[in-house]
């Protein structure tokens, strides 16, 4: 089954239209913090969304896992 949506921002992008309609779709800036102003040096933080409480989680390896 094919689940390609074209409204999915991650198909907008690398679609092979000319590079001006191609941006003109896509933000010009996302909000950015720094993994150390949201963790404030633990490991984990808890994030609630819709009622549902999410992990967040720095592995050892440094990567970031979101469980829920």
């Amino acid at each position: 089954m094919n689940t390609h949506n074209a409204n999915d921002f991650r198909y907008r992008v690398r679609r092979s239209e000319d590079i001006a309609t191609r941006f003109d779709r896509v933000p010009l800036a996302v909000r950015t913090l720094s993994s150390n102003t949201l963790f404030q040096g633990e490991h984990e933080i808890g994030i609630e969304h819709h009622g549902a409480l999410y992990r967040l989680k720095i592995t050892r390896q440094g990567k970031l896992i979101l469980n829920k």
